[in-house]
């Protein structure tokens, strides 16, 4: 198993499995950008090296730039940019590349990856949750011929049709038995945690305790494909407050298999909120937020 991994040629040469995966990825990325260009959606490659590392909570991965005497950073994410040329006047803007985060890996992670990323101008995490279902489908059928694929051991995963919506809240107060809302105090949710074998460090706010309480009790467990929606808004704040629930932003997460495979939000655009988040955030850092 380890020379197959570090050797992907030689099993490529042995596997006509390893081959077919190959050929099968090259259809998915050409049925993406398919997609977002019909869409239309702008294509564009952001810097992979770096000054400042931002668009994510992630370590970076440090380098020397000799010919400017300059430290930069490979990134960990392209969202800043993207960002900055929909400010520029491009709608719409998609990028498919490699993000480097110097952190741990395993089955699911890797230091170095593939990413999706895509920003629409006037449009709300409803309108992303379209589209992801929308592009994750296309690229079964194109790939694959089918919305219901084949796994390794020979079971099937359908993809097709609407897909699953749950709130981040009840989900958790159906978990743990008990109502929790954004206005649950931090005291009860930390005998909550604790009671689930969780420590909770000082510096996390009420809503990052939600979060861990749903990882505890609720994600690994949600097989079909299902959008999280509305998320804590003290552990959110580049997010857009809910238009009608108070406590909580338009975002959500897509679980897939028991894996997060996506996330997208309705983006704050108050000025006056977002340095109000900030203040707060370099707050709870100058207290040992990390």
């Amino acid at each position: 198993e380890d020379m197959r991994v570090r050797r992907r040629y030689l099993d490529m040469i042995v596997r006509p499995a390893a081959r077919e995966m190959v050929r099968t990825r090259a259809r998915v990325v050409k049925s993406l950008r398919q997609y977002f260009d019909t869409a239309g959606f702008v294509e564009i490659e952001t810097p992979m090296l770096q000054v400042l590392h931002g668009g994510a909570a992630a370590r970076p991965f440090r380098t020397h730039m000799n010919a400017y005497d300059t430290d930069l950073y490979l990134r960990i994410a392209p969202e800043l940019y993207l960002k900055r040329a929909v400010v520029g006047g491009i709608d719409k803007v998609f990028e498919i590349n490699r993000n480097f985060r110097n952190e741990g890996a395993d089955s699911s992670h890797s230091p170095e990856f593939t990413m999706l990323e895509a920003y629409e101008a006037y449009g709300t995490y409803d309108t992303m949750a379209t589209r992801t279902r929308e592009f994750i489908q296309k690229a079964a059928r194109d790939a694959l011929g089918t919305e219901v694929v084949t796994l390794p051991d020979g079971s099937t995963y359908d993809l097709s049709g609407s897909w699953d919506a749950i709130s981040l809240y009840d989900s958790v107060s159906t978990a743990v038995g008990r109502e929790v809302s954004p206005f649950t105090p931090r005291g009860e949710l930390v005998e909550l945690a604790r009671g689930l074998g969780e420590e909770i460090p000082d510096h996390y706010v009420p809503g990052k305790i939600v979060e861990t309480l749903f990882e505890k009790t609720v994600g690994d467990h949600l097989w079909a494909p299902t959008f999280v929606r509305d998320f804590p808004e003290d552990s959110s704040p580049l997010t857009r407050q809910h238009r009608s629930k108070p406590g909580v932003v338009e975002k959500w997460d897509l679980y897939v298999r028991g894996f997060e495979l996506a996330t997208a939000y309705s983006e704050l655009v108050d000025p006056v909120i977002q340095r109000k988040r900030f203040e707060a955030q370099a707050l709870a850092a100058a207290e040992g937020d990390p």
